[in-house]
């Protein structure tokens, strides 16, 4: 990876846009099969959605996306290519539900209440169809839920899409979970979409997918506008232009949006990158010499008080330590967070986890923390939602060519959109197609 030279011209014959992911699995498709890319990143490092960090113990913690999920048998294969070790989530049964220092019990009107929603919520998912009306959105259901529980659903909706429930219809919170595999899964930890974890994190997988590509993927440098013709397109960026055949974009709707493209691209494709939104959330990793909390019981836990908080043990599989516990804060909830300092959302998360794990959460040996919605490279997390205000939209988003320009992303995945093995699944998709167009 370099930022350097700079370049007034030259020519490639692939270009893709976003060294994610889905832009990364997309360049090692075509790099492997001997065709020239070009990998152009806006941010100054690469990996998009995932970021690993060191912690003050040498361990290592994911801010963005991290598990692997059942059925994520790409993310699996990546893992296993890289040499990863995996290991499976510390969970129990099911999550402790805490409102406060009181923690709510299984046979409670608010356990049972959101229980029976969340079951009649699975059943309209697996009907889908055109009879879901597009003018319906998430937050008249949940005005319908009486009480706490109204509270609970609320906070494990946001957790779970990061979306805000006043601004998704029905029918499209039930296109995007079906493609994560149901309700039940898109919020299980064992056996669900939160079932394994890579020992060194996600995001050093991106990093080594970067590194195979050596010089070919340069940070730094914003796309400004791709103007297509009849034999191929010009890229154009702050230092210069790139001439190429093809183009895949792989960047979120809503931040492609930015680029310019001549001819227009169209209408419906115009319309997904400027009728959606992405999703708000707030990560936060707390490392500790050892997972002290195990001796009174496990941690995870969904805490329903403000702000809502998912709580969950994703410790390294030594006995000995560190510890971590990961905490997330999706949708409104994690925008009000945005104004404190980062000692006050640390003290004010943490302290609220004292009287259920014991006093020493309160002082990690290392504090970790990354409120997407405020990564201007990136948007959000974890992933973009159509806006009622756009008229309704399809999803997953098509990703018909516009001429030499293609399209990836984990919003095009046909299954796991939201997830890393969504956007895996883009990348080979995206790259068979244009070996396809080049042959």
């Amino acid at each position: 990876m370099t930022n350097d030279p700079e370049h007034t011209a030259e020519e490639r014959t692939v270009v893709v846009v976003g060294a994610g992911v889905a832009g990364l699995r997309t360049a090692l498709g075509l790099h492997d099969r001997g065709v020239d890319v070009l990998v152009l990143e806006a941010a100054p490092r690469v990996g998009g959605r995932v970021l690993t960090e060191t912690t003050a113990l040498g361990s290592h913690v994911d801010l963005g996306g991290q598990w692997i999920g059942a059925g994520h048998h790409r993310f699996t294969a990546l893992a296993a290519e890289h040499g990863a070790q995996v290991h499976p989530m510390e969970t129990p049964r099911l999550p402790r539900l805490v409102d406060g220092p009181r923690t709510v019990g299984l046979a409670s009107p608010t356990f049972l209440l959101a229980g029976a929603a969340l079951a009649a919520w699975e059943g309209l998912v697996r009907l889908g169809g055109p009879h879901l009306g597009h003018d319906v959105l998430v937050g008249d259901l949940l005005r319908r839920v009486p009480g706490r529980a109204r509270r609970l659903l609320r906070v494990l909706f946001e957790i779970a899409s990061t979306a805000d429930p006043e601004r998704l219809t029905l029918r499209d919170f039930a296109a995007t979970v079906r493609t994560m595999e149901g309700l039940t899964t898109a919020m299980t930890t064992r056996g669900g979409a939160q079932d394994s974890l890579v020992v060194d994190g996600a995001g050093t997988l991106a990093v080594r997918m970067a590194e195979r590509l050596g010089d070919r993927v340069r940070t730094e440098r914003p796309v400004l506008a791709i103007h297509r013709d009849d034999t191929g397109a010009t890229v154009h960026t702050a230092t210069g232009t790139v001439r190429c055949r093809h183009v895949v974009v792989t960047v979120p709707p809503p931040v492609a949006a930015a680029i310019e493209h001549r001819p227009p691209l169209p209408a419906e494709r115009s319309r997904a990158e400027r009728g959606m939104y992405m999703g708000s959330v707030y990560k936060a990793l707390a490392v500790y010499e050892r997972p002290f909390w195990r001796e009174r019981g496990h941690a995870e836990m969904i805490a329903i008080d403000d702000p809502g908080v998912g709580v969950f043990d994703t410790s390294p599989p030594s006995a000995g330590g560190p510890g971590h516990l990961c905490l997330l804060v999706g949708g409104t909830d994690a925008r009000t967070l945005d104004d404190l300092s980062p000692a006050d959302r640390r003290d004010a998360l943490l302290g609220r986890l004292a009287h259920h794990l014991g006093e020493g959460v309160r002082a990690p040996a290392s504090w970790h923390e990354k409120s997407w919605h405020l990564d201007e490279y990136v948007g959000g997390g974890y992933l973009a939602f159509p806006d009622p205000a756009a008229g309704g939209l399809p999803f997953p988003l098509g990703h018909a060519p516009a001429g030499t320009v293609h399209w990836a992303g984990t919003e095009t995945a046909g299954e796991h959109a939201g997830y890393i093995e969504g956007a895996l699944e883009s990348g080979e998709r995206a790259a068979a197609e244009v070996l396809a167009a080049l042959a």
